[in-house]
């Protein structure tokens, strides 16, 4: 199995120059940007789920993440709503690991873990539910751009007493995902990385 460990740690030259790889490459060189105030957001299939996505940039993402995980240290899959879902449903038909998703609602159930989470236009909660002591649970979600949702999610496992066997985003984007690796010793991994030049989406190396 190779490994990827994003490309802070260098990623295998057979994943970079992989045709799936490539595929994702050049779906985000072309998504539009929209602002939200002084924040720029590119709109992505994959993040978004606008354009339409197609079964083959879904594949790519879902085998790209799926050939790099060992699943015999999973226990449950944490899709982060709303855009980590399609990743971690079809990872979870793939591995045939179960999936709980992060919510942003709550529903009061027993053991029911609120975060208070902030990204770079907006604010609120995410809960987590079925996550239990000793779970060695794989972390999946869209983008970290200012790594204000993924990091009190990770914090929030810790303290649950479960276990972040793996973690992997599909876009990281700017300098989120380094602040988040100088706050604990998580597996933290993307596919590609990117940073943003105004409106215009900048692949990095």
């Amino acid at each position: 199995m190779v490994g990827i460990n994003s490309f802070a740690s260098g990623i295998h030259t057979e994943s970079m120059t992989d045709e799936r790889f490539e595929i994702i490459r050049r779906s985000i060189i072309d998504a539009p940007v929209i602002m939200k105030g002084e924040y720029p957001y590119f709109i992505h299939p994959l993040s978004d789920g606008v354009p339409s996505q197609s079964a083959e940039l879904l594949a790519a993402a879902r085998d790209l993440i799926y050939e790099n995980v060992d699943w015999s240290n999973v226990d449950i899959i944490l899709g982060i709503e709303a855009m980590g879902i399609p990743l971690a449903a079809a990872l979870c038909l793939k591995s045939g690991k179960p999936l709980v998703v992060g919510r942003k609602r709550g529903y009061g159930l027993p053991g029911e873990t609120a975060i208070d989470q902030s990204t770079g236009y907006s604010k609120g909660a995410i809960y987590l539910n079925d996550i239990n002591e000793g779970d060695r649970v794989f972390v999946v979600d869209d983008v970290v751009s200012t790594g204000g949702t993924l990091l009190p999610i990770l914090k929030a496992i810790d303290r649950i007493g479960a276990i972040v066997a793996d973690c992997w985003i599909v876009f990281e984007k700017g300098e989120g995902m380094n602040f988040v690796r100088t706050q604990g010793d998580w597996p933290l991994n993307s596919l590609v990385r990117i940073q943003m030049n105004g409106n215009q989406v900048v692949l990095l190396e």
